[in-house]
């Protein structure tokens, strides 16, 4: 594919990506990452228990909490804290994102422990969620050695049976898109996000037709993408944990 964009990528690259590691000094785990001008901050927090439900079974769980900084977008939105309320989009992120990570966690080798991910965009400019996956598995990954460190998980534990990324696809005047920015994702005849395991394997696949329903070439293609994505996702999520 070698058709570009407004931006002057090709429709099959990434946005820039950026991983950094250990951004934050408190969290046992913490990675801050940048899609274009998307930025979410991860952060992943130990605990040494599990909620009641799980006591006595021998696993661990595993969570995520999302939210939109007020200013991450053009105009201020409240905090859903003032609301009162959290919306149902927040609630549908957040599950995925706990979805994704826990795909690829043996919760018994975890042991009865629990690390919870807050995923916090500073800035959105589409793509918010496939981020908040990506960065979260470093975050987690971190946090998991910490807790190994500390003797909370057995030293020969594989917690981690994979990694997991996630990357936004869709159709643009007719033709598949990887990593769409939100100027891309608002025209968007197709819009589809895509969660990959590092082996190639699908977690999640969220797709809808804003326009013209779409085929299954279509689709393959589209699913192409999101692999071609996630394994660079995936390297660079290596990198950055290597680093």
């Amino acid at each position: 594919m070698t058709d570009t964009r407004k931006d002057g990528r090709a429709v099959d690259d990434l946005r820039p990506v950026t991983i950094e590691r250990g951004w934050s000094a408190h969290a046992e785990g913490s990675a801050l990452i940048t899609f274009g001008g998307t930025k979410v901050l991860c952060t992943a927090s130990f605990t040494n228990g599990v909620p009641r439900w799980l006591t006595g079974k021998g696993k661990g769980w595993v969570t995520a909490e999302y939210a939109m900084l007020p200013r991450a977008t053009n105009s201020r939105n409240d905090r859903e804290s003032i609301k009162g309320k959290v919306g149902g989009r927040t609630h549908e992120i957040s599950r995925l994102i706990g979805r994704a990570l826990r795909a690829v966690v043996d919760t018994k080798a975890l042991g009865e422990n629990t690390i919870v991910i807050d995923c916090d965009v500073l800035q959105a400019d589409g793509g918010t969620r496939t981020a908040a996956i990506t960065g979260a598995y470093v975050a987690l990954a971190d946090a998991i050695a910490w807790g190994r460190e500390k003797k909370f998980i057995a030293q020969r534990s594989e917690v981690l049976v994979d990694s997991v990324s996630a990357v936004s696809v869709g159709i643009i005047d007719g033709t598949p898109m990887l990593d769409l920015a939100y100027v891309e994702d608002v025209r968007a005849e197709t819009d589809m996000n895509v969660v990959v395991t590092g082996r190639g394997l699908f977690v999640e696949v969220q797709g809808t037709a804003e326009g013209a329903p779409f085929d299954k070439r279509e689709l393959d293609q589209l699913l192409e993408l999101g692999v071609s994505g996630c394994a660079r996702l995936r390297d660079l999520q290596i990198a950055a944990l290597n680093g």
